[in-house]
């Protein structure tokens, strides 16, 4: 992933979730991502709240609006 594909607050999309994965990549902090498969076809991993995560199962539909955080509809 480079900086150009990296997700902003004001950008919008949706898909459906491929995978959940949750690490310490700072070796203190807990970070939960999904891996979403967009409808473009396109693959796209985001980083996403603990407790959207916790709700999720992979199939689960995901949308992002612009101007808010990522939400199961």
């Amino acid at each position: 992933m480079t900086k150009a594909d990296e997700q902003g607050r004001d950008d919008a999309w949706e898909g459906v979730v491929t995978a959940l994965s949750r690490g310490m990549l700072d070796g203190s902090n807990m970070y939960h991502f999904a891996d979403v498969g967009l409808a473009d076809g396109r693959p796209m991993r985001v980083r996403i709240s603990r407790r959207l995560w916790k709700s999720l199962a992979v199939g689960d539909r995901i949308v992002k609006r612009s101007g808010s955080e990522p939400f199961r509809p």
